[in-house]
């Protein structure tokens, strides 16, 4: 039996990309696929466009700069949540840098999320902004990555 602290995902993977003749060479197929797990929409992915992929749909680098924006903003709505720091909007404009290698691998080397948040009280912004470091500590995602997820983050008061 799992232990309550354990938790396990699985997703589905299926290539749409097989033009007829496989990938017979490297122009010759899509890098199009849909990805699914129980429960959710199926998400249409690709490679990024300069890799000959679909800009119309997600692809890896922009999932994984998502995740991490993601999971910033749900550790710091609980931690803003638990401390008594009401927050009325957050929006946040993530970036990512990832560099290729010579081999044709590559990296990311990091990713900036900017955090625009808005509290009801301005009693409350420098504790608001102040969690930010505490949201990070806790991000799943955060921790799971070898490169710096640094923060930039705003705080307004709702008006």
């Amino acid at each position: 039996m799992a232990s309550a602290n354990v938790h396990s995902y699985r997703t589905d993977l299926v290539w749409t990309g097989n033009l007829g003749s496989g990938t017979d060479s490297y122009r010759s197929y899509e890098r199009a696929h849909e990805v699914s797990a129980p429960g959710v929409p199926v998400l249409l992915g690709s490679s990024d466009p300069a890799f000959r992929g679909d800009a119309s749909r997600w692809n890896p680098e922009l999932l994984l700069l998502a995740a991490l924006s993601q999971c910033h903003l749900l550790a710091y709505l609980h931690l803003c949540a638990v401390n008594g720091v009401t927050v009325t909007g957050y929006t946040d404009q993530a970036a990512g840098t990832m560099t290729q290698t010579p081999d044709g691998g590559g990296h990311f080397t990091e990713a900036v999320l900017r955090p625009a948040v808005e509290v009801a009280d301005a009693a409350m912004a420098e504790k608001a902004a102040a969690l930010h470091t505490d949201a990070h500590r806790l991000c799943f995602i955060a921790n799971s990555v070898n490169f710096p997820v640094l923060h930039e983050p705003t705080v307004d008061v709702s008006r």
